[in-house]
């Protein structure tokens, strides 16, 4: 199991971590949480379903990482030029479901950092992190998008999926977020195969 997800009863997945496998994930996912920003609070006294109705933001991202976890609705490699019907048509699409997406993205994280945080670690200094069928729902979306994210920050593209990760010298200032980036994508894969019914 170590290093790797395995199926449990229940639906559920389990992994054995180390205390630095911990540290680092609790630490990404802490900093994802931090770029996502803060849930939107309810305003004192506001009627909770009206809430539920406040629009999003119309305009993209500014940081290209939150562009890519929350992307125009029309673009692509086939929309070779926004035109203004496309922008309005986005900008539209961005202010009904961004503030959705946000949330579930927040919760999905927050799942990660929660059941790391009662994970006990024993006196080999690692433990076994046991997920429900839910949790590893929640534990995939949020390995997708903290590989989304270092991925963008790296400007790795689908295309750079290649020998030129594995193979970065050991100076590079990127290979410790190249190594969390395939770390991370191995992990996320484990946890796939978990999920996936058996053929």
């Amino acid at each position: 199991m170590a290093g790797q997800f395995e199926a449990i009863g229940g639906g559920g997945a389990a992994v054995a971590l180390d205390e630095v496998e911990i540290s680092i994930l609790r630490s990404l996912a802490v900093q994802l949480l931090e770029l996502i920003g803060p849930g939107e609070e309810p305003v004192e006294g506001e009627d909770p379903l009206a809430a539920l109705f406040t629009n999003g933001p119309s305009e993209p991202p500014s940081d290209p990482a939150l562009a890519r976890l929350f992307p125009e609705a029309y673009t692509g490699p086939d929309v070779t030029d926004q035109t203004d019907e496309l922008q309005a048509a986005s900008a539209e699409f961005r202010r009904f479901t961004e503030n959705d997406l946000r949330s579930r993205k927040r919760t999905d994280v927050l799942c990660v950092v929660r059941t790391l945080d009662e994970l006990t670690v024993g006196g080999e200094g690692g433990a076994v992190l046991k997920l429900t069928a839910d949790e590893c729902h929640n534990w995939l979306g949020a390995l997708n998008d903290l590989r989304i994210t270092i991925g963008t920050r790296l400007d790795v593209s689908d295309d750079d999926e290649s020998d030129d990760l594995y193979h970065l010298p050991d100076d590079d200032p990127r290979k410790p977020m190249v190594m969390a980036y395939l770390w991370l994508g191995a992990l996320q894969e484990t946890l796939v195969e978990t999920l996936m019914p058996d053929a």
